[in-house]
């Protein structure tokens, strides 16, 4: 099990969805939102929404959620966390291409750092998607 305490600031950052469930609306669409975390802080570095129907990060969301990091923190991280059943192979491709390590692990072992922020958007959005 990996915990926050392993890590320094913006050593390690942990891209994953935010909902459970895809956000219903009526303009624009199903999504979801993708969080990039800072695995030592838990700070929330950015968002992204992306669509539902979309299996994975394209290749300009990838580097768009990374710049968006990049610019909250002037920097890259040494290591992305990548949750194992996450399709994120651009974001993966992405990464390295820029000098950053790819760790994948299962879900579960990420609880602690993105528990709370899922809950609290959840608690946000009264537990169910928007229209």
């Amino acid at each position: 099990m990996i915990h926050p305490n392993q890590f320094k600031v913006n050593e390690a950052w942990i891209p994953f969805k935010l909902n459970d469930a895809p956000i219903i609306t009526d303009r624009d669409g199903d999504f979801n939102m993708i969080a990039l975390m800072d695995a030592a802080s838990c700070f929330i570095l950015s968002t992204l929404s992306v669509s539902a129907m979309a299996e994975q990060l394209t290749e300009l969301e990838s580097k768009e959620l990374l710049e968006k990091g990049w610019i909250h923190k002037q920097e890259l991280p040494k290591t992305l966390i990548i949750p194992n059943h996450q399709v994120a192979n651009l974001l993966q491709i992405e990464a390295e291409s820029q000098g950053i390590t790819v760790m994948r692990v299962p879900e579960d072992q990420l609880m602690l750092f993105i528990g709370e922020a899922r809950t609290g958007f959840k608690e946000h959005l009264g537990g169910s998607g928007m229209q």
